[in-house]
């Protein structure tokens, strides 16, 4: 993987308030006459720098929105406001980006693993909006529990896990007790020679991916990520349909989501699905350093679909 951007991300990024929540969104005008209006939605473990590079690869076929979600990338939380950040909630902070950014243009909605779960599930409860999409374009997305991997009995010791760490004390030693650098640090170098991120990379890369991951532990808030771990391990989207086109990104050895699965859940959810594959390896990488490092990422077929009118 390249090293990260020497290009600074800030000079596309601007501030938002939405609903008391202070946030940041990239807005990446087209790099070509290409007009396609694109919403990127990043996912779990995220920040908008580590999508920074995707959303820089896609410029070239129209602009870019990538916004924050709540309680990720540093923005604030759905706690802050005395809410709990649900899919439900995500969901309407999603339409509401829509509708200001959006407006009366057409759009085409790019979901990011977990990003992608909250895609399906805004366009369920918001018809009118889907109504404004082109297509959906799912990059290692998934949109039931039963797309994971896991075995049953892994499943739910995670499912305590997450449950107990969302509420609020047991998630206030976890930021201040296990995520300090240097336990982070020495988590990421025991395993690096076995871990997908890492294994590939030589020492002063393993430093630079790890300092990154650092960041990524520090900017998401811990008892968003673990509510939101406990949604995934939980959710099921197949009770309502989309009326919208899903393309579906997949990589071969994903460590977390069974393809075949994942392809038989969308198909009951949306339309005119279509699979394609992604060479990169793993789920996905630390940091997505430039578009150079994304390109891999956005197979042939998905090029041809961004290019078209």
């Amino acid at each position: 993987m390249p090293r990260l951007r020497k290009v600074n991300p800030a000079d596309h990024v601007v501030s938002i308030n939405m609903n008391g929540m202070r946030g940041r969104m990239v807005q990446m005008p087209s790099r070509s006459s290409k007009k396609r209006e694109m919403l990127l939605v990043y996912g779990h473990h995220a920040s908008l720098e580590r999508m920074f590079g995707l959303a820089e690869d896609l410029s070239q076929y129209g602009p870019v929105t990538m916004p924050d979600l709540p309680g990720f990338g540093g923005m604030d939380t759905f706690y802050s406001i005395d809410e709990e950040p649900n899919l439900d909630n995500l969901a309407d902070y999603l339409a509401a980006i829509v509708k200001m950014r959006f407006k009366r243009k057409r759009l085409t909605l790019i979901g990011v693993s977990f990003g992608f779960l909250v895609v399906t599930r805004m366009l369920q409860k918001y018809p009118e909006l889907a109504r404004k999409v082109d297509c959906t374009i799912s990059i290692v997305g998934f949109v039931h529990h039963e797309d994971f991997r896991f075995k049953r009995r892994n499943l739910r010791i995670a499912k305590s896990i997450v449950g107990f760490f969302s509420l609020s004390f047991p998630a206030w030693i976890v930021r201040h007790l296990f995520l300090r650098k240097t336990f982070i640090r020495w988590a990421y170098l025991s395993v690096a020679d076995r871990h997908t991120k890492m294994k590939d990379a030589d020492d002063a890369e393993r430093r630079r991916r790890i300092e990154f991951e650092t960041h990524l532990w520090h900017c998401n808030d811990v008892r968003t990520y673990m509510h939101t771990s406990g949604i995934m391990l939980r959710v099921n989207l197949c009770d309502k349909r989309i009326n919208v086109p899903a393309f579906h990104i997949a990589v071969d050895d994903d460590r977390y989501f069974d393809n075949s699965m994942v392809e038989q859940h969308l198909n009951v959810i949306y339309k005119d699905v279509k699979i394609m594959k992604t060479p990169m390896k793993g789920h996905a990488p630390t940091v997505i350093a430039d578009a150079k490092a994304a390109a891999p990422f956005v197979p042939a077929a998905i090029r041809r679909i961004l290019k078209s009118a």
